[in-house]
This record gives C-alpha cells, sequence and structure tokens, in this order.
C-alpha cells in the first residue's frame, strides 16, 4: 500500500503526497477582498515545504457571504489579479491550489459589508432571533449563481480544484442543520429539502468548471449541538456525502461543530493528548465504509505515526492540518527528511489573536517564546 509521502489522485489532479493544508482563515486579504503579495507569499511558503495540496482560507463568493475582517474574496472579477498571483506562486513552488468558497449566511458580518446578513431562518429551532433576514427562494437562486460563478473565476486564476465550504455552521452548513433550518418549503425540512441549496450550488459548480476539474467539498461530520432541539449528525453526513459522490464530488474533507457548539465542539482549546488525535475518525471510518470517493481527515492530528495509523487502517485517503501548519509551515518537509517528532503546535489557539488585531496569520506562542528567549 502506498504511503502518505507518495503521490496520490483526487479526480484529475496529481498531488505529490496525501497531506492536505485545510481551509484557514489568514487576515491577510485588502479591506476588498483582493490578495496580497503577503498572502501569496504564505501559500508559497507552504507549498514548497512538501504539502501535496493547499487550500485557501475561505472566499466568499458575495459580499454579503464576508464573514471577517481581511478575508479572501472571489466575488468579483476584480478579484482575479491577486488570485492569478496566489495560483502562479503556488506552482513556482511546486505544488498544486485549491480555493475554498464559502458564505457566511447568518454569521456575515454586517459592518463589513453593509449589508444584513441572510441565513435559512430569522430564529433557529429553539425560538432565538439569530439577527439574520430569511432568504426568499428566489435570492436563493443568486446565491446559487454567486458559487457558479466563483468557481469559473478560480479555475480561470489558474487553481487546481474548488472545495464548497458546508461546514462550522456557515451558510450552506445552516441549511444542512434542522437547527438553524426551520424552513417550510422545498429547502426546509426533510433532509432532502435541507441539501437541496448544497446540490443546487454542486450542480453549478460542476457545470462553472466542468466535469475533470476537481470539486470537493468541507462538511459537518456532526454540529454537536448537544442540548440543542435539533442538528445536522452523522448519519444526516453519510446521507448528503452518498448523494453527492453519485453526482460526481471528487472528494470530501471531514470537519464538525459551529459557532453554537460551544464546549461540545470536538476542538478543544489547550494540548492535544494522543488519545484525542482524529476528532473525526469514527464517522470517518462510518464514511469509508459506506461512500467511495477520497476522504479528507482534520482534526487534532499532531503526530505522523497517527497519521499514518489512521490511512494504513482504511479511515481515510489524505491528512489535512490547519493550526499545525501556523507553527510550523515546514512540518511535511520536516517528517519527509527523517525528524517525526510530534508537531510543535499546542493548540491553545493564540494564532486567532493576531488576525483580529489586522496583524494576518502567525503562531502568537511561538512568537512569545522567541521574545522571552530572546530577552534572557
Amino acid at each position: 500500500m502506498p504511503g502518505l509521502f507518495e503521490p496520490a489522485h483526487i479526480g484529475t489532479l496529481e498531488l505529490r503526497n496525501r497531506f492536505v493544508r485545510s481551509a484557514t482563515w489568514e487576515g491577510m486579504a485588502t479591506e476588498d477582498g483582493a490578495s496580497t503579495p503577503r498572502l501569496n507569499a504564505l501559500m508559497k511558503t507552504l507549498a514548497r515545504n512538501e504539502l501535496g495540496l493547499v487550500i485557501t482560507g475561505h472566499a466568499y463568493v458575495s459580499p454579503e457571504g464576508q464573514a471577517g475582517s481581511w478575508q479572501l474574496g472571489i466575488h468579483d472579477d476584480a478579484m482575479l489579479p491577486g488570485l492569478m498571483a496566489m495560483a502562479e506562486a503556488v506552482h513556482e513552488a511546486g505544488g498544486k491550489v485549491c480555493c475554498q468558497l464559502a458564505h457566511a449566511g447568518l454569521r456575515g458580518n454586517a459592518d463589513l459589508s453593509g449589508l444584513e446578513p441572510v441565513g435559512p431562518s430569522r430564529r433557529d429551532s429553539d425560538g432565538e432571533d439569530r439577527g439574520c433576514r430569511r432568504l426568499a427562494v428566489s435570492e436563493i437562486a443568486g446565491i446559487v449563481t454567486a458559487f457558479g460563478a466563483a468557481a469559473a473565476r478560480a479555475k480561470h486564476a489558474g487553481f487546481d480544484a474548488v472545495q464548497l465550504h458546508a461546514a462550522h455552521g456557515f451558510l450552506i452548513s445552516q441549511f444542512l442543520s434542522p437547527h438553524f433550518n426551520c424552513r417550510d418549503d422545498e429547502y426546509g425540512g426533510s433532509l432532502e429539502n435541507r441539501s437541496r441549496l448544497l446540490m443546487e450550488v454542486y450542480t453549478a459548480v460542476r457545470e462553472a468548471v466542468g466535469p475533470d476539474f476537481p470539486v470537493l467539498i468541507k462538511i459537518n461530520a456532526n454540529d454537536y449541538l448537544t442540548g440543542k432541539k435539533a442538528a445536522f449528525q452523522d448519519e444526516d453526513m453519510l446521507t448528503v456525502c452518498q448523494r453527492l459522490a453519485e453526482a460526481g464530488l471528487d472528494a470530501v474533507e471531514l470537519s464538525g461543530g459551529t459557532g453554537d457548539s460551544g464546549k461540545y465542539r470536538p476542538t478543544r482549546i489547550g494540548t492535544i493528548r494522543e488519545a484525542r488525535e482524529g476528532y473525526y475518525r469514527i464517522p470517518a471510518k462510518w464514511f469509508k465504509e459506506r461512500i467511495d470517493i477520497p476522504l479528507i481527515l482534520v482534526g487534532g492530528i499532531r503526530t505522523l505515526s497517527k497519521a499514518e495509523g489512521f490511512y494504513a487502517d482504511g479511515i481515510c485517503d489524505f491528512i489535512s492540518f490547519s493550526r499545525p501548519l501556523i507553527r510550523e509551515p515546514g512540518l511535511i518537509k520536516r517528517w519527509k527528511d527523517g525528524d517525526t517528532a510530534k508537531s510543535e503546535c499546542m493548540s491553545e489557539n493564540l494564532c486567532f489573536k493576531p488576525i483580529l488585531a489586522g496583524e494576518g496569520l502567525y503562531c502568537k506562542l511561538r512568537k512569545l517564546q522567541s521574545d522571552r528567549k530572546a530577552g534572557e
């Protein structure tokens, strides 16, 4: 059986190994969403350090779908020069790059966009007012079109694949979840109706990029909304992913949780013990038993031996990282070169602080440790 460091395919895309950089908000774009030399340099650094596939931070497909400051945009043709430069930078480093397409839905930032957030329902299953406007069916069609147009831009800009963000309580995830989606029309109620937006987005994206261009999805294994009246759960994920596989989807990245998951979300603050690695390994195992397309596993993986074990046991086909690559962009190259010590990432989540402060993505703990050492 080929190992994680051997070449592999996702659809028609050949990758140099089975390691993936999971989409991570970098906070390095301009205020209007354009990529920057600094962001492109980060992508190039990741590619140069032997990652098989680099997935961008979530790129918003329409203005009201922007979630955060300095977030990458792919909502307008004006974004193309920066996106082209990003794809070229990754390719110069010998890597492959995938653009994650996203819409924040009710988590849209009105202060940034000047537009009212929109979602499947104004109130959730607990009756809480989510402070958004319920989307009309005609508006849903416009969002579907926006995803297709964004995918076409990504392909035009030279990206090697696109990934649909259907996880973490963003718009597609909101429609999938009966906690956020309380509609009584063709987009609400049954799982078939709640997944209608996702299937329409996938169809629009596939039509925009053609049959041979890889289309991936990031989706929740489970919303982990313990204590809530309703949630998107493991069996829902398996049913939806089976439908997507039959429609021609190329790969799934399995994640979990939403902004409402709180302490029940598997991604805890604090050091990840070895037994905690692979948050979604159990639903991943169920996925591989039922669905015959590549699965990318993300979530708390910090040691090469664990990653190799998950792959060898048939739990996944690719291994994905976010925070470890903030701490060590060269982690995969280090492992490949023979230093297989555990990732230095402590999972303390201090990396959010520089982004929120407008400084862009970096490991805050590493900088604090370096500054302390320099002061000794």
